[in-house]
């Protein structure tokens, strides 16, 4: 494509770090399976039977949370901060006080929202970008702000682009390949395309063009001509060409010819004056597209001139910057200077500046879609530039977009791409933008909703933005890539909350900043479909360790009843299941007294279970002793404390929960 060639033979053509957040301990995650086998009745049998642990209560308040049921999670919050505050989570004084609100207890969800906010790194659980992670919702962030059309009266079939506003805006100059003859094929293969000259077009009311004609002839030459710029008056142009001048074609030190940027004034009859190539041009580099300041004060271009940032005199065909000239009052020139800010070791070019000082210009070194994208950065007083925002769909596309002029009192311009659909090779499009830049103060949250123990994105998950009263904001559903976007307003607090069926919520605080910026949050989701089938060992999956014993003894204590418990619920959930309870223990004793032990302790457990309902025909228990060690740690084997502890365990092995199966 021509504009890929050209600047260097022609036309070479989303306050902080990266968002990394803050994981909140969410509790102890022994309880896996707990929402399979209804979490919540589970929990609500246990504080009925006067187990009501921190960890009973905390978990109990979280199944009404994450169901939005918070009228009903005020109670249970209430009683774990009654008992035991001094040991609540930070996570737990936020979710208490969303509760209370629930209720019209403003005044203590502040006391706990003041409280909350002193736990280091959860008052902003998230920190801003410095970068941007999260490109394609930045992008999207800018997108929908244009209406576009392609100008198919002036379009051609080969090569149209590089438009700039002539004759008080009712005219268009624009370059094009239209009819100017073929091209014999230098350092690249232009496919055939004809020399590039300066066409004009009538403009309407909206925008729309037609009636190309030629240019001067004292501009256009049998060479290239392209991108032209225009002064305030209109009495004064700049332009591209090829470094001709004088009837003598000149090239590098390679042989190859590069660009040079010419002036040209309008003469007293109308015509224009013979072209002067500027000061700063080179044989060794290319010098294009030039661009005006409003007040006709400042010259922008873009060259690969030395101090070009990716610089290389091998591979300089990929690079390119924006550099600005100021014009002097004797129509001299400074010296360029890099416009730093907004370059990068890619390429910038095609620079313009529209009348409310923004910069834009196209870049395939800043983050977008693919090829060259149009870019924008607001020039301040002191001539530094602001952030580089991608100005998004549809204008950027996946190919090449560039050129980008625009009435700042109309909201009309023009564009230049090569996207599908066109009439040749690259075409002039017309837009109308419907807003401006969204630079006010608002806040892209985006992030990624994943599966926990994959980390595989999760599609359909339901994604919701609270605001600190528990308002909801916004909702969404996530797509195949897991991913969601809200906008939201500054310097105010928020939480986002991921849910899906089958799996459990995640949720996160965050406070805006008080500029406009981006936060990623990634949430991650815990599925709550840990299967339990016959012969599974359920003391893990229900959260048991251990049910301890006193030395040489088998009677119940009291921290192994809440253990117990937990057994006792899960079978008057489940009357069709029976367990069977083993006992193990480790190979420090005589085999046969081990035997005895591990037989009275398993029957221990089971007459517990039987005095607090469940029936006996539902339980069987035996005693292994030392024949089941799970690790080497048999009779005159030297082991350490911890090492024989691994074999002193039970075994709760369910069956009924489908065909019943032998389990060995």
């Amino acid at each position: 494509m021509l504009k890929k060639i050209s600047i260097f033979v022609f036309l070479l053509t989303a306050t902080v770090v990266y968002g990394q957040k803050e994981n909140l301990d969410k509790g102890n995650k022994k309880y896996k399976a707990l929402a399979f086998i209804e979490a919540q009745k589970i929990y609500l049998k246990l504080a009925e039977d006067g187990y009501a642990t921190a960890e009973v209560l905390a978990k109990l308040g979280d199944t009404y949370y994450f169901n939005d049921e918070l009228n009903k999670a005020h109670k249970w919050y209430e009683q774990l901060f009654t008992q035991y505050e001094n040991n609540v989570k930070p996570e737990y004084f936020f979710r208490y006080a969303q509760s209370l609100k629930s209720v019209n207890r403003y005044d203590e969800a502040d006391r706990l929202m003041a409280k909350f906010n002193t736990f280091k790194g959860f008052d902003s659980r998230s920190q801003l970008y410095s970068e941007e992670p999260n490109y394609l919702q930045i992008i999207d962030f800018q997108s929908g702000r244009f209406e576009i059309a392609n100008t198919k009266k002036i379009n051609s079939y080969s090569v149209d682009f590089g438009p700039a506003f002539y004759a008080s805006q009712n005219q268009v100059v624009y370059a094009t390949s239209r009819d100017s003859g073929s091209l014999i094929n230098r350092r690249h293969s232009w496919n055939g395309q004809a020399f590039l000259q300066l066409y004009t077009a009538d403009a309407d009311e909206t925008g729309k063009l037609s009636n190309p004609k030629k240019f001067s002839s004292r501009i256009n030459t049998k060479y290239h001509e392209s991108t032209p710029a225009f002064s305030p008056d209109g009495e004064t142009m700049y332009f591209t060409r090829n470094n001709y001048e004088n009837g003598v074609y000149r090239k590098d030190i390679d042989g190859t010819n590069k660009l040079k940027i010419f002036r040209s004034y309008r003469l007293d009859d109308g015509r224009w004056s013979t072209p002067v190539s500027l000061p700063f041009n080179n044989d060794e580099y290319s010098v294009a597209h030039p661009a005006l300041s409003p007040d006709g004060k400042l010259l922008y271009f873009s060259s690969d001139m030395p101090g070009t940032m990716g610089y290389d005199i091998d591979d300089d065909f990929t690079k390119a910057d924006i550099w600005v000239v100021d014009i002097l009052e004797n129509g001299q020139f400074s010296e360029p200077r890099n416009l730093e800010n907004v370059n990068t070791p890619g390429r910038e070019t095609f620079p313009f500046v529209s009348k409310n000082n923004t910069l834009y210009f196209a870049s395939t070194g800043h983050q977008g879609l693919g090829g060259l994208d149009i870019f924008a950065s607001s020039i301040k007083p002191d001539g530094t530039t602001s952030k580089v925002i991608n100005i998004g769909k549809p204008v950027n596309t996946p190919d090449d977009d560039f050129a980008f002029i625009v009435n700042d009192d109309t909201k009309i311009g023009y564009f230049s791409s090569n996207r599908p659909g066109g009439s040749g090779d690259d075409d002039i499009y017309r837009f109308i933008q419907l807003e401006d830049l969204r630079v006010p103060c608002e806040v892209l949250i985006t992030g990624t909703v994943t599966d926990s123990k994959s980390g595989e994105a999760l599609n359909g998950a339901t994604v919701m933005i609270m605001d600190a009263n528990n308002n909801k904001v916004d909702e969404l559903i996530t797509k195949e890539n897991g991913k969601y976007a809200f906008k939201v307003e500054c310097d105010k607090q928020y939480f986002v909350r991921a849910e899906k069926e089958e799996y459990s919520s995640d949720e996160d605080l965050f406070s805006t900043p008080n500029q406009s910026d981006f936060i990623d949050i990634p949430l991650e989701l815990e599925t709550t479909l840990i299967p339990v089938v016959d012969c599974d060992d359920i003391a893990p999956l229900l959260g048991i360790e251990q049910i301890y014993f006193d030395f040489d003894k088998y009677n119940i204590r009291p921290d192994a009843e809440y253990e117990l418990a937990k057994i006792k619920a899960f079978m008057e959930l489940y009357p069709e299941t029976t367990v069977e309870i083993r006992s193990h223990t480790d190979s420090r004793a005589p085999d046969d007294y081990n035997i005895t032990l591990s037989n009275n302790r398993a029957n221990s457990t089971m007459n517990w279970l039987v005095s607090k309902g469940i029936d006996a025909s539902r339980l069987t228990a035996k005693g292994y002793g030392e024949t089941r060690l799970v690790n080497e740690c048999s009779n005159g084997v030297p082991c350490s404390r911890e090492q024989h502890q691994l074999n002193r365990r039970s075994e709760f092995i369910v069956s009924g929960l489908e065909k019943f199966k032998d389990c060995k």
